[in-house]
């Protein structure tokens, strides 16, 4: 995994912690034009970034020049821990989020925490790919409708479903994507119209499917995306809810669920 200071020398951006007030502000603008959410529903305020600030917590901006382009807002949870509750970048495809997770493991790691945890849309293949692969987290717990209605251009309309990733910074982060599993048995994936397929199937090890791209499924087809939203809590969910672990993700963005117990012994590197 590359380190922080490659990471920020080919974005081309300068990452710090913020402690003044006008900075929070920069960054409560940034995450209005990223998710445009409704009053009630704003990913973080600016009161609440001042008060993480001041106690410790991590709130961390990243800037081209004066303009802010990134920022993150995480807080210490249990054990040694940080919850990244919102990261957000005004740009895609140039790594600045790459570069802001880089910053917050060095900043774990230099304040004595040994993991990073934060949620994310399982339906959602890119976010997938970037946690699993590019950072090496992996999804250890499934929270159905987690933060009950969103009202914001990305979520609105759906369910809040979740899966809780961990991501220990001690280790040397993200792998390429799992390889060997092509002929596994898979439970969930999208058929010739685009809508979810469930099928039954056993095996030590089973793959579950994700759209190509539920965001914009849920403009061109909502009644498809809500299908996809049933189809992922009852498959995945239900693997992880009875003892079924994500263990990769392949090329074509499939969740590879297996025994933990398989795993340890080195099954995944098959």
């Amino acid at each position: 995994m590359t380190g922080h200071g490659e990471a920020t020398t080919r974005t081309g951006v300068v990452i710090r912690e913020l402690r003044e007030v006008r900075e929070f502000e920069q960054v409560y603008a940034l995450f209005d034009g990223i998710w445009h959410p409704a009053p009630r529903n704003v990913p973080m305020t600016v009161e609440l970034m001042i008060g993480f600030a001041h106690t410790g917590n991590y709130v961390a901006g990243a800037f081209e020049g004066e303009r802010l382009v990134g920022a993150s807002v995480g807080f210490r949870g249990g054990g040694r821990s940080l919850h990244s509750h919102v990261t957000g970048a005004a740009v895609t495809g140039r790594g600045i989020g790459y570069a802001l997770k880089t910053h917050q493991r060095e900043w774990c790691r230099k304040n004595g925490l040994d993991t990073i945890t934060w949620t994310f849309d399982p339906l959602v293949r890119r976010n997938a790919r970037f946690n699993l692969v590019k950072l090496g987290a992996l999804p250890e717990k499934y929270l159905p409708d987690f933060y009950g209605e969103m009202s914001d251009a990305i979520n609105e309309g759906d369910a809040s479903d979740r899966v809780l990733a961990v991501w220990r910074v001690r280790e040397s982060g993200g792998a390429s994507p799992a390889p060997g599993f092509k002929n596994r048995p898979v439970l969930l994936e999208a058929g010739d119209d685009g809508w979810p397929v469930v099928r039954s199937a056993e095996g030590d090890v089973v793959l579950v499917g994700t759209p190509p791209d539920i965001e914009r499924l849920r403009r061109a087809d909502p009644a498809a995306a809500r299908a996809w939203r049933a189809a992922m809590r009852e498959v995945l969910g239900g693997l992880m809810e009875s003892g079924g672990h994500v263990v990769a993700l392949t090329n074509h963005g499939k969740y590879v669920v297996t025994d933990r117990r398989l795993f340890h012994r080195g099954f995944a590197a098959l």
